[in-house]
C-alpha cells in the first residue's frame, strides 16, 4: 500500500537537492574579471579534517569568507565551520587550510560522542566582500558553492579516540552501539475518546491534554501553526433529546486561564452547531451552522480549521439513507490554536452541560487535514446502540396503541352504563357510527413474549385511567415481575425466563431493569454470557444516569475489563457523575438509601453484630438508651437514620432519638444531629435558632461537626465569613475534614476575609480533608487533579479516578443493594443473595466481589455449575484483591487457585509466593503455612519474598530450615486457631528432617530396640514355662 505521506516527503527532498544544485551552479559562475573565488579541489563528503586550497583575487582591499553549513528538520541553515581573510589588490592567490567538522557531524556516536545528527544536506561557500561592505553572502563582489553529501548517522565510521574509556562506559556503549533507535511515539493522531460515552446532559465530560512534542520538527511546526491552524477535530454522536439549554457542550477548548479557547463546539436549543474560536489578536469569533442535527441518529462531525477558514460537516447514518450536512465560513483574521495550552472537553464542564446522548470515537489531527471514510469508523456497538432505540420505538408504539385502544374501550363501557345528557350522548354515537366494524390494529394479538407487557398496560389503563406516565408504570411493574420470576425460583435456569421482561422494563425507561439486565449477561448467570450487549445496557442505564451502571462503566473504563479499553479521564468522567450525586444523597437521605458497610462473609463476628427492627440487639441498644446510655442512644439513632446494621431506614423515629438525647441528655453528638435535622427539616419541621442553639451548645462541648457546622450558619444565614472562617480554622486545626473543603472552596472563590483567589491554596485545604475522609473534599481534590493547576500541580488522572471512585462507592443506593444481599443471606436465599452482590460486585465494589466469589466457592446448595463456580472464583476474588485494603482470605485463595490451575512447570510460584506473603503482611497466619506448604513442594522463596517477610538471612538456606521457621512463626502468632495445624505441621517437618539426616542410625536403633524386645519375649516365655 502506498504511504501518501512517505511520498510526500520524498518528492520534497528531491526538490530540495535539485534546488540546491541549481543553485550552487549559478553562484559558481558569479564572478567578475577582477575579483573571484573558487575551491580548487572541493570535498564531496564531510571528513574531520580536510586540506582545502582556495584561488581568490580582488580589484580592491577586501575580505574572503569561507563557511561550512548543514540544513537539518530542525535548522534550514546551520554553520559549522567558518573563516576569513584579508584579500590585497593582485595576481590572484592559493589559500590553503585545514577544514574542520564537528564529530557529530563526522562520526557514530560512540561512549565520547553522545550523540550525532541526521543532516538532509550541506554546503561550502566563498565570497569576496569589499572592505567598507557588509560581510554579508548577498553583497559579495564575487562567490562561490559546492555542494556537501553528510552521510547517514549509522553508516558513519566510528573514531579512533586518544584517551581510553572508563569501563562503565565503555560497557554501555557496546551494550547499545549495534542498536538502532526508534523514535518515540508522537500524538500525531489523539484519540479524545476510543469507545462510547454515556452523556448525560449534566456537567461531567472528558478531560484531555496535550503535550508538546518531543520530536524537533514537529514542534516547531506546532509552534508556526499557532497562529494559522490546519487540523481536523472529528467526533461521533449520538443525541438522544435535545438540548434543554441555550447551548449544550459538545468539545471545546479551555485555556490556562479558564477561559474558552480555539475551538468550542457547542450544540444549541434548536440543534444546530455553534463554533467559536480565538483570532490572533485574542478577540472571539463565531458562526452558526444552517443544518441541524437529527435525534436517534449516529452522526460524525467534523470541523477543519485552515488558516482563516472553517469547514464544518456533519455525516448521519440512517436507516434507509445517509444524509450530509456542511457549512463553510471565512473568519475577519486568522485563527489562534494553541493546543498544549489548557485542556480540551468532550462534554459537560464548570462552564457548560453537555448533550445528552452518546459520544463515539473522537479524533483530533494536529498538523493535517485526512480523508475520512464514514463507513470504517462505525462500530458494532454503535450499530447495535441504534438498533436498540429503533426496536424500543417499535414496541412503545406498540403498547401505546394499546393503552389508547384500552382507554377508549373503557370509557365506551362506562358511557354505556351510565346517564349522560342528550348531546353528548348523540355526539358519542355519531362518532361510534363512523368506526369501522373490523378489529382496530390495537386488538391485534401480540407476541408472545409480548403478552405479560400488554397485559400490564390493560391493567395500567384499568388502575390509573387517562393519567400520565403509564408506559413508566408497566416498565416498573415488569421489572418487579422479573425479580419476582428471578427470586422465587431460586435456580439459574430462571434467569433466561425472566431476561425478555427486563428487556422490555428497560426500553419502557426502568433504569434498574437495564442494570440488572447488563450483570446479568456480564456474568453469564443463567444467560449466555454477551459482555458487548451488557457493556450497551449499561451504557443505556448509565445515560439515564442511575447511579449503580455510572459506577460500572467507571470501574470498567479504570481496570480495562471485559474487553473495555483502560481510560483514566472516561473512567473519572463516570465516577465523577456519581461522586456528585452521593455528596448530594448524603445531605438527602431517604429510605431507598442504606449505609454502605463492607462485610465480608467469612467474618463471623462482624455478622453477629447485625441486626433488626425485631432483633436482640436492637432492643437491647434501646433498652440502654432509655436508661441514660448517651452511646447507646447515638447508636439506636445512627441505625435508623441511615439504615445501618441491618436495621431499616426510620427518619422520623431517629429525629425524636436525636431530641432525647440532645434534651435529656445533653450529649453533644446527639445536639449537632439534632441541630442539622432542624437546620435541613429532614424528618422534623425547620427551626432554624433552636437548631443553633444546639449547636452553641455542642460547640462549647468542643464537638468538631458542630463547630463547623456553625460556621456554616453564619456563612450561609448571615454572611459574615469572618466568623464562619474564625469557626472552620478552629475544626480544621482539630482536625475536621468539612472545615478544611470549607476553607478550600473559599480560597477558590476569593471569599476568604483579605486574601485574593487561589486556587492552590483551595487544592492544599482539599487534599487535608480528602486524607480525612470527606466526600466532598475527596471530590475535589479529585477535581484538581483531573486537569492540574498550571505550574503549580500537576495532572494525575489515575488519583483523580481512586479518589472519585472512593467518593462514589459511599453512595447510599449501592448501600440499598448490598443490604439487601445481606439480608437474603441471612435468610438463607442464596440465589438472590448472589443476585444482588454480583450487581454490587459489577459496580466495582471490592466487599461484593469477595462475597461473590465466597458464595461460589461454598455454592450452598448446588445452586452453580462447577464451571461457573470456578469462573466465578478466579473473576472476582481476583477483581477483591485489587482494591487497596484487599481481604487476607482472598490473597490465600488467588493464590491457591493459581498454584492449581496447571501442571507443575506451568504453575506462577512467584505470583502465588506473593499472595501469600502479601497475607502474612496483613497479619494472617495462614499465609506462614501456604508458604511453608509450598517451601515443602520443592519450591524457593525468592530473595524479595523473604526480605518482605523480614526473613532475608535464609537465602540459600536449605528447604527444610526454611519450612520450620516459616511453621514457627504460623505456630506462634497470637491467632489461637493457627496453634495446632502448625504446629503438626512443624512436627511432621522435624521428623522428616531426622529421618534426612540420621537415616542410618535410626535403621541400627531400630533394630537394636526389636531385637531387645524380641529377647526379652523369649526370656519372659522360658520363665513361664520353667
Amino acid at each position: 500500500m502506498k504511504n501518501p505521506i512517505l511520498d510526500r516527503c520524498m518528492l520534497l527532498l528531491i526538490y530540495h537537492k535539485v534546488l540546491i544544485q541549481s543553485y550552487a551552479l549559478s553562484e559558481s559562475l558569479y564572478q567578475n574579471g577582477f575579483d573571484g573565488v573558487t575551491f580548487l579541489n572541493p570535498p564531496t563528503e564531510v571528513v574531520s579534517r580536510y586540506q582545502l586550497h582556495v584561488r581568490y583575487s580582488c580589484s580592491n582591499s577586501a575580505v574572503v569568507h569561507l563557511e561550512a553549513l548543514v540544513s537539518s528538520d530542525a535548522e534550514s541553515a546551520r554553520s559549522v565551520f567558518r573563516r576569513l581573510w584579508s584579500c590585497e589588490p593582485g595576481l590572484p592567490r592559493i589559500r590553503s587550510l585545514i577544514l574542520h567538522f564537528p564529530d557529530w557531524l563526522v562520526y557514530r556516536a560512540d561512549w565520547e560522542i553522545p550523540d550525532t545528527e541526521w543532516v538532509l544536506s550541506g554546503m561550502l561557500r566563498a565570497w569576496v566582500v569589499g572592505d567598507a561592505s557588509p560581510d554579508e553572502y548577498g553583497d559579495a563582489l564575487a562567490r562561490s558553492l559546492v555542494l556537501l553529501q553528510p552521510l547517514h548517522p549509522y553508516s558513519r565510521p566510528l573514531k579512533q579516540h586518544q584517551l581510553c574509556p572508563s569501563w562503565d562506559a565503555e560497557t554501555l556503549w557496546r551494550i547499545r552501539r549495534d542498536s538502532i533507535p526508534r523514535c518515540p511515539a508522537e500524538q500525531e493522531v489523539v484519540h479524545f475518546l476510543s469507545a462510547l460515552y454515556a452523556s448525560t446532559g449534566e456537567t461531567f465530560g472528558i478531560t484531555r491534554t496535550l503535550s508538546h512534542y518531543g520530536n524537533k520538527v514537529l514542534e516547531h511546526a506546532r509552534v508556526k501553526a499557532v497562529f494559522s491552524p490546519w487540523c481536523v477535530f472529528s467526533t461521533w454522536l449520538f443525541l438522544t433529546q435535545p438540548c434543554r439549554h441555550k447551548l449544550c457542550g459538545v468539545l471545546y477548548h479551555i485555556n490556562a486561564q479558564n477561559v474558552y479557547a480555539s475551538p468550542a463546539v457547542f450544540l444549541t436549543s434548536s440543534g444546530q452547531l455553534h463554533i467559536q474560536v480565538d483570532g490572533v489578536s485574542g478577540e472571539s469569533m463565531a458562526f452558526l451552522s444552517h443544518f441541524q442535527l437529527p435525534l436517534h441518529q449516529w452522526c460524525r462531525l467534523t470541523v477543519e480549521l485552515l488558516g482563516r477558514v472553517a469547514n464544518v460537516s456533519a455525516v448521519c447514518v440512517g436507516d434507509q439513507r445517509d444524509s450530509a450536512w456542511s457549512a463553510y465560513h471565512i473568519f475577519k483574521e486568522a485563527v489562534m490554536l494553541d493546543d498544549t495550552d489548557g485542556y480540551f472537553v468532550l462534554g459537560g464542564g464548570q462552564f457548560v452541560t453537555g448533550v445528552e446522548g452518546f459520544y463515539g470515537p473522537t479524533m483530533y489531527y494536529r498538523n493535517r487535514v485526512p480523508f475520512l471514510n464514514k463507513v470504517n469508523e462505525v462500530s458494532i456497538l454503535q450499530s447495535e446502540l441504534a438498533g436498540w432505540f429503533r426496536s424500543c420505538q417499535e414496541f412503545k408504539l406498540e403498547l401505546n396503541s394499546k393503552l389508547t385502544g384500552y382507554l377508549l374501550r373503557i370509557q365506551e363501557q362506562e358511557r354505556a352504563g351510565g346517564c349522560a345528557d342528550v348531546f353528548s350522548d348523540w355526539v358519542w354515537r355519531g362518532a361510534l357510527s363512523f368506526a369501522p366494524s373490523q378489529c382496530e390494529l390495537w386488538e391485534a394479538p401480540v407476541a408472545p413474549w409480548r403478552r405479560h407487557a400488554a397485559r400490564l398496560a390493560l391493567t395500567a389503563v384499568t388502575r390509573r385511567g387517562g393519567r400520565r406516565g403509564q408506559l413508566t408504570w408497566v416498565g416498573g411493574a415488569l421489572r418487579w415481575t422479573a425479580l419476582r420470576r428471578l427470586t422465587q425460583g431460586g435456580r439459574p435456569e430462571r434467569v433466561s425466563r425472566a431476561m425478555p421482561l427486563l428487556l422490555q422494563a428497560g426500553c419502557l425507561g426502568d433504569r434498574r431493569a437495564l442494570f440488572l439486565s447488563s450483570v446479568l449477561y456480564s456474568t453469564g448467570l443463567g444467560v449466555r454470557r454477551n459482555t458487548n450487549k451488557a457493556w450497551l445496557l449499561s451504557l443505556l442505564a448509565a445515560q439515564q444516569d442511575w447511579r449503580l451502571a455510572l459506577l460500572r462503566l467507571g470501574h470498567l473504563h479504570h481496570l480495562g475489563d471485559h474487553g473495555v479499553p483502560a481510560d483514566p479521564p472516561l473512567s473519572y468522567a463516570y465516577y465523577s457523575n456519581i461522586a456528585s450525586q452521593t455528596a448530594s444523597d448524603v445531605q438527602n437521605p431517604s429510605p431507598h438509601q442504606t449505609f454502605v458497610e463492607l462485610i465480608h462473609l467469612n467474618n463471623e463476628e462482624v455478622l453477629n453484630q447485625q441486626t433488626s427492627q425485631d432483633g436482640d440487639l436492637f432492643h437491647w441498644l434501646k433498652l440502654q438508651a432509655r436508661n441514660g446510655a448517651a452511646e447507646a442512644e447515638q447508636a439506636v439513632a445512627q441505625m435508623l437514620f441511615w439504615g445501618q446494621q441491618g436495621v431499616s431506614p426510620d427518619i422520623q423515629t431517629a429525629v425524636k432519638h436525636y431530641e432525647r438525647g440532645a434534651t435529656r441528655l445533653q450529649d453533644p453528638t446527639s445536639m449537632y444531629n439534632y441541630a442539622i435535622v432542624l437546620l435541613q427539616g429532614q424528618g422534623v419541621e425547620k427551626d432554624i435558632p433552636k437548631a443553633v442553639m444546639y449547636l452553641k451548645k455542642a460547640a462549647e462541648l468542643n464537638f468538631l461537626p458542630a463547630i463547623t457546622a456553625l460556621g456554616w450558619y453564619f456563612e450561609k444565614f448571615e454572611g459574615d465569613y469572618q466568623r464562619a472562617v474564625d469557626l472552620w480554622e478552629r475544626a480544621d486545626s482539630l482536625g475536621c475534614g468539612e472545615a478544611a473543603v470549607n476553607l478550600g472552596t473559599l480560597h477558590s472563590q476569593g471569599l476568604y476575609p483579605r486574601k485574593p483567589a487561589s486556587q492552590f491554596m483551595a487544592y492544599t485545604y482539599y487534599l487535608r480533608s480528602a486524607n480525612r475522609a470527606h466526600i466532598v473534599g475527596a471530590i475535589r481534590l479529585a477535581e484538581v487533579w483531573s486537569i492540574g493547576i498550571p505550574g503549580l500541580v500537576k495532572r494525575l488522572p489515575l488519583d483523580a479516578v481512586l479518589w472519585a471512585k472512593w467518593a462514589s462507592e459511599q453512595n447510599g443506593y449501592l448501600g440499598a443493594v448490598l443490604r439487601k444481599a445481606l439480608d437474603a443471606y441471612f435468610q438463607r436465599d442464596w440465589f438472590t443473595a448472589l443476585i444482588y452482590y454480583l450487581m454490587a460486585a459489577e459496580a466495582g465494589f471490592a466487599g461484593a466481589q469477595f462475597n461473590v466469589a465466597y458464595l461460589c466457592e461454598h455454592n450452598p446448595g448446588g445452586l452453580l455449575s462447577p464451571a461457573f463456580v470456578t469462573e466465578c472464583m478466579r473473576r472476582y476474588y481476583n477483581l477483591s484483591i485489587q482494591s487497596q485494603d484487599s481481604a487476607p482470605y482472598a490473597l490465600l485463595r488467588m493464590g491457591d487457585l493459581i498454584y492449581g490451575s496447571g501442571g507443575r512447570s506451568r504453575r506462577d510460584v512467584t505470583s502465588v509466593a506473593e499472595l501469600y506473603t502479601q497475607a502474612v503482611l496483613k497479619n494472617d497466619p495462614q499465609g506462614w503455612y501456604s508458604l511453608g506448604l509450598l517451601v515443602q513442594e520443592g519450591h524457593k522463596l525468592s530473595s524479595t519474598v523473604l526480605a518482605k517477610l523480614d526473613l532475608l538471612e535464609l537465602y540459600g538456606a536449605d528447604n527444610y530450615t526454611v519450612m520450620a521457621t516459616l511453621f514457627s512463626r504460623c505456630r506462634d502468632h497470637e491467632s489461637s486457631e493457627s496453634y495446632f495445624p502448625c504446629s503438626l505441621a512443624l512436627f511432621y517437618n522435624q521428623l522428616q528432617s531426622a529421618w534426612r539426616h540420621h537415616a542410618n542410625a535410626l535403621k541400627v536403633s531400630s533394630a537394636v530396640v526389636i531385637a531387645a524386645v524380641t529377647l526379652l519375649l523369649l526370656g519372659r516365655d522360658r520363665l513361664r514355662g520353667s
